[in-house]
């Protein structure tokens, strides 16, 4: 092994630097998706966020009331943003189009504070990007010329709030024939309204030109065909209609549906797909999409009232007794997008999934708020040695797994309460789980070879048999890696005081979806031994690496370490543990523990704010980290078992020396407890997660800041070299600005002190330099603004102390000479620029205002003190002319007490 390499692994991790941020993305409100699919708004709180698909980053945000979003549209060009605000204002926006982030928020280009007099609840723009129609509460529906801001056309009459909204634009086929331009408006009176928008609103455009009356409830989507013929309407009556616009009832009046398809669901959303429509008495394909209660996207063909498709999410598929999970899996609503072929729905979850129209398969998975995290773990592939996934849990009863390349997510449903702990085994490749529902269970992956094109995870085992909650999990540390062998057992520890070892040899490595040949049901595993370890609620589990020792912590205050003992044979598999030690001294509950991997040692998080250490052999207390100011929840080994990780309730993240016993880092980025704590494989990243369902990732940086330190270190040598050399030089003007970039105000002042010292006798009567060298005289008057900004608050410091007081005196003075007011007010007005090439350095938050009221009191002070020197000067003097004895005549007494003072 090479030196370089030794030492790098001798090395102690000393930083970790914030890499990126899982954080909520959609809180709640209405979604706008780009054409191209590439960009998604969406709102937290009452803030509008800019985020890449792709990758996950943030862009932007964008300014806007403190108030909620009500409603928000993306025009078809990608080019405006217009968000509409519970307060009734309308603010549009210009889409930043550059893919950096921006570090501001994005200022509205337009904003109308009173634009309805109700909230806003629907809005769309045309597909020429010119017009915006927005439908509020009280009925009324504007139009609005997207670029002027004006409004075009206002229609009244609607009976309730506005809940859909659809433009069509049909062009002129003929010379002779208008193109025609039109605005269909549902409301809560089940009535869909058409209006003219070729006519000025004044005029007979502020009447519909048809009603159709066909739903006996809220019409919530509308659809024209692109030839103008067919419109397609759903709603929460669980139908949709089909209507002919061509045939109308009456002068003005009504039209009937040519065709009443049931749903046998509320319809939220409704749109026609792109296709060949003719203009004949039934066209060959007209399919339309509906989106509903049950959280599934249905494509239909209009004619044969069939659903040719049906587009849903893995989780969807699990049964459910549940109101409360029908609920938050209903489709909100519905964005088609024909360009990239990708059809996108919003769910009651806030959760966000974007389906191909070609293969009718998710695609990818946008989770918007997480809510608690509870627990966190990495996954791999089988082909990779590398993290891939990273699961979560929450408080709810699906899993959550990222991938940590492209941030796509999955939902995995089987539990039927809140989740409460994960683990994985089998060399990362499975992931355990235990839940509120007394079960744990056991997932894996499905066979990337059979299926590619989509994230497949599934439940392969289930663990029932606990009277409680099954808050921690731990499995075989041997079973399962790089696909040598099978799994092995699995330990359970619960709220009912009981630790269950499970058999789990039998348990495939890979998951076989439903339909697929080889496809079984999740095994029901059985428990090999039952062992009642805690008075109270076991909170962590652990298994060392060689599946030797387990470990176990309780809101008992102790930890117990058990032996295991599996054996597979001929006759079957036995597994049993026995209780080796107990680890007593915490004050409070443990809750969590984990095995050393190099050493027998055993580490705990407790309650009582300490991290302990404990050897094996005897388990006795070696060490106590004290540091933390609320409990510790998660503790894990690093680099050898020479540093710890542990996460709190304080919400930091901190990093431990053992040997010495101290912090040696410590990461701040949750507002709330920490309760996951996962590391990499190659220890160079942390993940922190915690109550605030903000996911952290910490990247190892110190090798990154050694290397910038040193490379300052070689920059403040170089320039304090150049300093020297430019004093010896006499190049006043450099060796001022170089001390002023520096910042060292020291070099600065001895450079000034030296240039006064060397000032004589004869200089001072001449007067030609204020300094005491007309060169720097020079500089001074030729500062540049930032720099003259920054000596005048190195002057200020110096003139606070009578011993520097002499010089800031001397320089203020120069200043004040050489420089004219006007120079010295733009210097804190901020709005300078340095002169040189340098970058720009940080703006002063020192205000003129305070430099004057900071010098003066100082600068009267020592004017005080002076003229009190003057004054003892003076009956110096007297006492020794009265001393000289008549030696002198009067003639020749000082000039200034013959002058002033009557001396008989």
């Amino acid at each position: 092994m090479s030196p370089v390499a030794s030492s790098s692994k001798q090395r102690l991790t000393t930083s970790f630097r914030k890499a990126r941020v899982l954080a909520p993305l959609h809180t709640g409100g209405p979604i706008a998706i780009s054409s191209d699919a590439r960009r998604i708004v969406t709102c937290v709180q009452e803030e509008i966020l800019l985020t890449d698909v792709q990758n996950g980053t943030e862009i932007c945000r964008f300014q806007s009331d403190t108030v909620a979003v009500t409603s928000l549209c993306i025009s078809p060009s990608s080019e405006y943003l217009i968000v509409f605000t519970s307060s009734n204002s309308l603010r549009i926006y210009d889409i930043p189009s550059a893919p950096d982030p921006l570090q501001s928020p994005v200022p509205a280009t337009r904003h109308i504070a009173r634009a309805h007099e109700a909230p806003v609840h629907v809005s769309t723009v045309d597909p020429s990007s010119s017009y915006v129609a927005s439908g509020s509460a009280d009925g009324v529906v504007k139009v609005w010329d997207l670029r002027r801001g004006y409004v075009t056309h206002v229609f009244k009459g609607h009976g309730g709030v506005v809940s859909a909204l659809a433009f069509h634009h049909r062009p002129a086929r003929d010379v002779g024939e208008v193109a025609a331009f039109t605005l269909f408006t549902g409301s809560v009176d089940s009535r869909i309204r058409v209006f003219n928008l070729s006519t000025p609103s004044n005029a007979q455009g502020s009447k519909p030109k048809l009603v159709l009356e066909g739903h006996v409830s809220v019409p919530r989507g509308i659809a024209v065909s692109s030839d103008g013929k067919w419109l397609v309407s759903g709603g929460r009556d669980a139908v949709v209609l089909i209507w002919d616009l061509t045939s109308r009832k009456g002068k003005r009046g009504s039209a009937t549906p040519v065709k009443t398809i049931p749903t046998l669901e509320r319809v939220e959303a409704v749109g026609i797909l792109e296709s060949d429509v003719h203009t004949c008495a039934k066209p060959p394909s007209l399919k339309f999409y509906t989106g509903g209660e049950r959280g599934i996207i249905k494509i239909w063909d209009a004619w044969d009232s069939t659903v040719l498709a049906s587009m849903a999410p893995q989780h969807t598929h699990v049964e459910s007794d549940e109101d409360t999970v029908e609920d938050q899996r209903e489709i909100l609503d519905v964005i088609y997008l024909p360009a990239p072929g990708m059809i996108v729905s919003l769910h009651a979850d806030q959760n966000i999934l974007f389906y191909s129209l070609v293969t009718h398969a998710l695609t990818r998975q946008i989770i918007g708020y997480n809510d608690e995290i509870t627990d966190a773990t990495l996954l791999r592939t089988s082909s990779s040695k590398q993290d891939s996934h990273l699961a979560l849990a929450t408080n709810s009863s699906l899993i959550r797994i990222y991938s940590l390349k492209t941030q796509d997510a999955r939902l995995l449903s089987g539990h039927s309460s809140i989740i409460l702990s994960l683990d994985s085994g089998g060399g990362g490749k499975v992931l355990t789980s235990g839940s509120k529902d007394h079960t744990a269970r056991v997932w894996a992956r499905g066979d990337q070879s059979v299926c590619s094109e989509t994230e497949r995870w599934g439940c392969i085992a289930v663990c029932e048999g606990h009277a409680e909650s099954v808050g921690a999990t731990a499995m075989a540390r041997m079973g399962g890696v790089d696909d040598k062998g099978g799994l092995r057992f699995l330990f359970t520890g619960s709220q009912d005081r009981t630790i269950k070892m499970w058999d789990l040899s039998s348990v495939p490595l890979v998951f076989t979806p439903a339909g697929e040949a080889g496809a079984l049901e999740a095994r029901r595993v059985k428990s090999l031994t039952t062992h009642r370890a805690h008075d109270k609620d076991i909170n962590s589990l652990d298994v060392s690496l060689n599946d030797r020792l387990l470990a176990s912590g309780s809101q008992d205050k102790t930890a117990k370490v058990f032996q295991i003992q599996y054996v597979v044979s001929a006759g079957g598999v036995r597994g049993e543990i026995r209780l080796l030690g107990v680890c007593k001294g915490h004050r409070r509950g443990v809750w969590n523990v984990r095995f050393s991997k190099t050493e027998k040692l055993l580490a705990t998080g407790s309650g009582d704010k300490t991290i302990k250490l404990w050897r094996l052999e005897d388990f006795t207390c070696l060490k106590t980290f004290e540091g933390h100011t609320n409990s510790v929840l998660r503790v894990d080994f690093i680099n050898q078992d020479r540093q710890l990780l542990s996460s709190a309730s304080d919400g930091l993240v901190k990093l431990w020396d053992v040997q010495r016993e101290e912090c040696t880092a410590t990461m701040d980025n949750h507002e709330d407890k920490v309760w996951a704590l996962a590391l990499s494989t190659d220890e160079s990243t942390v993940i922190s997660a915690g109550a605030d369902s903000v996911v952290t990732f910490w990247q190892d940086s110190t090798e990154e800041i050694e290397q910038e330190n040193e490379t300052r270190r070689q920059e403040v040598a170089l320039r304090e070299q150049d300093f020297a050399n430019y004093v010896s030089l006499h190049d006043y003007r450099n060796a001022i600005l170089l001390a002023l970039k520096m910042d060292h105000p020291g070099r600065l002042l001895s450079l000034f002190r030296s240039v006064r010292s060397s000032v004589t006798r004869d200089d001072e009567l001449t007067g030609e330099s204020i300094t005491g060298h007309p060169a720097v005289d020079q500089v001074l008057k030729t500062l540049p603004l930032p720099s003259l900004a920054k000596l005048l608050t190195h002057v200020r410091s110096w003139n606070a102390l009578a011993r520097t007081s002499g010089i800031a005196q001397t320089v203020l003075h120069a200043l004040l000479k050489l420089r004219p007011a006007e120079d010295i007010m733009a210097a804190f007005n901020g709005n300078s620029r340095e002169e040189s090439g340098d970058p720009p350095q940080k703006k002063n938050s020192t205000s003129l205002r305070d430099l004057i009221e900071s010098i003066l009191p100082y600068t009267e002070r020592h004017l005080m003190r002076v003229e009190k020197l003057v004054q003892d000067s003076w009956v110096v003097d007297f006492v020794l002319a009265e001393m000289d004895g008549g030696l002198f005549d009067e003639t020749d007494a000082h000039p200034r007490f013959v002058d002033s003072m009557d001396i008989d």
